[in-house]
């Protein structure tokens, strides 16, 4: 099973991305009325990769969405096929952190 950014990672990269796209498309914005062939070459290579990078950040939500869902899916299947075990699982996993909370007071 491949490891998932956390909620909290994956929310603060596409927050980070989209404020650099932002960023990118204010400065297009205040560049579109400076001349040249060159800032026209520029600004339009610049639309293109805006345009693939918002793209891109819909594919990445979508597959991470995905990925989740499949992993829910297959957490829920195993538990119902094996409700014993997962009972033991979450017995041992909550004397542990009792330990360990015992363990700091």
């Amino acid at each position: 099973m491949e490891k998932l950014l956390d909620k909290q990672s994956e929310e603060r990269l596409v927050e980070d991305f989209k404020e650099v796209i932002a960023d990118a498309e204010a400065l297009l914005k205040v560049t579109a009325n400076t001349g040249g062939e060159k800032i026209a070459e520029a600004r339009s290579k610049v639309e293109g990769s805006i345009q693939a990078a918002k793209a891109a950040i819909g594919e990445s939500k979508t597959a991470i969405l995905t990925k989740a869902k499949a992993i829910k899916e297959d957490t829920d299947a195993y538990v119902h096929e094996n409700p014993w075990k997962s009972i033991g699982f979450a017995a041992s996993v909550g004397v542990i952190v009792g330990l360990l909370i015992c363990r700091r007071h």
